[in-house]
């Protein structure tokens, strides 16, 4: 009987987001055949779905080691980061909010007619999300729209290539360091941590958004208007709002399931070492790539190292850190083949280019 009550709760707890999957599919079959309209109804969804897929990367340790500072607090911090940085590409850029990672072949031309999966792929990301699984929203949603098979294949040679830089980045990092941060990182953090993760989160947050505001802007027009500008912000602002009031979606378990993850001074760390990385490949190529991937990396690479040196509170063995870091790995892997899948079913470009 508990196990049946557990069931029945589940359902309870979930129906909500049940019904708003429903009206979504809904939506977009209604609308998909009208582009004017289709347009901002996939860029709404994707909006949603890749920013709280992705909050993982750029502000889970933020959300994790300050939950009890106000929500609203949080929201108008990283929603005026979000407001400078897309308003600076769009000004600096010719109304293109993206960094110019829309401006890479393969990606340069909007789109002018939508198929119904179109709009319908970030509403599967919305549920992989609700699974706790962290997807490569850069290959699902561009994939999607690439004119060009080499196109594709250059995002994903990138972002794998991010997984393992990443990945060597933290082993370096804390094999070397960690037993020195695990003997400093005692006893309660001095004040000044606490405005050091925020700047640091600022600072990995704007980064973030200059390679994967172009996950979201795809379905818009490459050069957008005034208006268009507006409604592209707007929305966002608000939703941002919601992820924050929200604590994160389900998928901020991968964050909060780390080695001293709650720690503000261990967040910080991690904040200005992925943001550094990410900085060094937006300068490298314009080229897209899956943040996602770059991440899980960085991760896995801490969460090993820590482990073989000892350097974490909780004394974690190296077979733990082992099969977290290869679960993180596994659903990675699985939201890269439903991606491919998807985008190679909506797109011919990436059909021909696979098979």
């Amino acid at each position: 009987m508990r196990s049946s009550g557990s069931f029945v709760q589940l359902i309870r707890g979930e129906r909500n987001f049940l019904l708003l999957i429903l009206c979504t599919f809904m939506i977009t079959a209604l609308t998909y055949q009208t582009p004017a309209i289709a347009m901002w109804v996939g860029f709404a969804i994707a909006g949603y779905s890749a920013i709280a897929n992705d909050s993982i990367q750029t502000l889970g340790t933020f959300i994790a080691s300050n939950d009890k500072t106000p929500w609203w607090l949080m929201w108008l911090f990283v929603g005026l980061i979000f407001l400078a940085t897309v308003g600076y590409s769009w000004i600096v850029y010719d109304g293109d909010v993206s960094h110019q990672r829309l401006q890479a072949k393969g990606f340069e031309t909007a789109p002018t007619s939508f198929e119904y999966l179109h709009i319908a792929a970030p509403i599967f990301l919305l549920i992989l999300t609700r699974l706790r699984m962290p997807v490569s929203t850069t290959l699902l949603l561009l994939g999607c729209f690439a004119t060009t098979g080499k196109g594709i294949w250059a995002v994903t040679l990138k972002s794998i290539g991010g997984y393992g830089i990443g990945f060597g980045v933290a082993i370096l990092i804390w094999i070397l360091f960690g037993p020195l941060m695990k003997r400093a990182f005692t006893g309660k953090a001095h004040p000044g941590w606490i405005i050091a993760q925020w700047i640091s989160t600022g600072f990995l947050w704007s980064v973030w958004l200059m390679q994967d505001a172009a996950n979201i802007a795809v379905y818009l027009p490459r050069a957008l208007s005034g208006w268009e500008f507006a409604g592209f912000a707007g929305f966002l602002f608000c939703g941002l709002g919601v992820l924050m009031y929200m604590g994160g979606e389900k998928v901020q378990e991968v964050v909060n399931e780390k080695a001293d993850i709650f720690d503000v001074r261990s967040g910080t760390m991690i904040n200005l070492i992925y943001g550094a990385v990410l900085y060094y490949f937006k300068i490298v190529s314009n080229i897209p790539m899956s943040t996602t991937w770059v991440f899980i990396g960085l991760l896995a690479g801490r969460e090993i190292a820590i482990a073989w040196r000892g350097a974490g509170h909780d004394q974690r063995s190296i077979l733990t850190a082992l099969k977290l870091a290869g679960k993180d790995l596994l659903y990675v892997c699985i939201g890269f083949v439903v991606a491919v899948i998807l985008a190679a079913v909506i797109n011919p470009v990436v059909r021909d280019s696979l098979f």
